[in-house]
């Protein structure tokens, strides 16, 4: 069901969901988060359909805030979706303009679960310090994509020196299976060291530096991103050791072949982890990632580029 709340305020909103959870069941008690999206007006339909399939796993509120255009005026446009239309969750839009958008926080506050985790996700361009956002300081958890902005690579090495606690990135979230595939080859016999650490893909993917930061940082190796003309994203990784090296090669973006010395020739599915996916993953924990702050601060910027001036 979608309710379509034109010139309204978000107390309103509020009012309107209280009534529908009173009369149609429109429960929200179970839920265990309220999701804020900011997005703009080409990315709500995608971050709906994203953030129904992440709340199957997750049961949340979700409150998408996007511009609704030009205007000066102060005017707030709302809609809310229940049921079929939204997945696990409930749903709301809201479209503003003028002064509105510029404390978001005031928009969403009145819709807030009580003593439920707050997080919030940019689904393409984020501000320059998130933790610094008035919404995102709200925030347990902030989300950002920087695979999705105009030059992923330039704001991921913008991310350092504004991280905070709290702070996370879909780029990371989509080399989890990743870094569990290394490990388990890392740790088997023989166990020597690695001298170098080579990812090779998409340079404009950042899941490529993420990655090359978390095993440089790891394995004390250096790390270097190769680039690959026409990959979509990781299509190989190599672990340098002086008596062999050890492969993942994945050249077609669904499975991986593992190829170390001494050791039979393994085919894993890895297929490249959609949207919803990576959402999925990061909403299953709230506390800090230490990991990803380590990798960021001091993996990050020891990461090379072959063939960069």
């Amino acid at each position: 069901m979608i309710i379509d709340m034109p010139d309204t305020t978000a107390n309103d909103v509020n009012r309107r969901l209280v009534r529908l959870r009173d009369e149609g069941g429109a429960v929200a008690l179970g839920r265990v988060l309220t999701l804020v999206v900011l997005a703009d007006e080409r990315d709500v339909e995608e971050a709906v359909a994203t953030t129904n399939d992440a709340s199957r796993e997750h049961p949340c509120r979700v409150i998408v805030v996007a511009p609704a255009g030009d205007g000066a005026d102060a005017r707030l446009d709302a809609q809310i979706r229940v049921g079929g239309d939204a997945g696990a969750s409930e749903v709301v839009v809201l479209r503003a303009s003028g002064p509105l958008l510029e404390r978001g926080d005031t928009l969403v506050m009145p819709l807030l679960l009580p003593d439920a985790p707050i997080v919030v996700w940019w689904p393409r361009d984020a501000p320059a310090e998130p933790a610094a956002d008035p919404v995102g300081a709200m925030a347990h958890r902030r989300i950002t994509d920087t695979t999705a902005v105009e030059d992923p690579v330039a704001m991921l090495h913008t991310l350092p020196g504004v991280s905070r606690p709290g702070d996370t990135d879909l780029a990371w979230a989509r080399v989890t299976l990743w870094r569990g595939l290394i490990a388990a080859a890392v740790e088997q016999p023989p166990f020597e060291p690695v001298q170098g650490v080579r990812v090779e893909g998409e340079v404009r993917h950042t899941s490529l530096h993420l990655l090359a930061a978390w095993l440089g940082e790891r394995l004390g190796a250096t790390a270097t991103v190769v680039p690959v003309p026409g990959a979509e994203a990781i299509t190989r990784v190599v672990l340098e050791r002086k008596d062999g090296d050890i492969v993942l090669d994945r050249p077609d973006g669904r499975v991986v072949t593992i190829t170390q010395p001494g050791k039979p020739e393994r085919r894993i599915s890895l297929p490249i982890r959609k949207l919803n996916e990576a959402l999925i993953e990061e909403l299953r924990r709230l506390d800090p990632d230490e990991i990803y702050e380590e990798v960021l601060t001091k993996g990050l910027p020891l990461v090379e580029v072959e063939g960069a001036a």
